[in-house]
């Protein structure tokens, strides 16, 4: 059976760690309070990530100084662009998707964790 989307058994393993972080912590607290708590949720899972990963522009050959970094990139291919928000915007989509494109990766997740329920989009670049 082919998969609906790409790295599917990995966000949802992704997605369940920020299921618990929000059943624990609840809404209302900053994004770098929802970071660090995830961290901790996806090393006791196992679950390879690096934080705050710097990525790199690619302008016509030249890499550029200015630089963005990603929250979360887990199993060195899904980016994870968390927020604390009331609600998802579209700049965040964009936000996601331009980090996808710059990091040349396929599979992003937008975790929102300010709403009364944990908010997620998966995004397929």
């Amino acid at each position: 059976m082919k998969e609906v989307y790409p790295l599917k058994h990995e966000c949802y393993n992704i997605i369940g760690c920020c299921m618990e972080v929000h059943r624990v912590l609840g809404s209302g607290l900053l994004e770098a309070v929802y970071q660090e708590a995830l961290s901790i949720e996806l090393g006791n899972k196992n679950i390879p990530f690096a934080q705050e990963v710097e990525l790199q522009i690619d302008y016509k050959g030249e890499i550029l100084t200015k630089k963005y970094k990603a929250d979360l990139i887990c199993y060195d291919e899904v980016i994870v662009e968390l927020k604390a928000v009331k609600e998802l915007d579209d700049v965040h989509y964009a936000q996601l998707i331009n980090y996808l494109k710059i990091a040349k990766r396929k599979m992003g997740l937008l975790v929102n964790f300010g709403a009364e329920s944990l908010e997620f989009k998966r995004i397929i670049n």
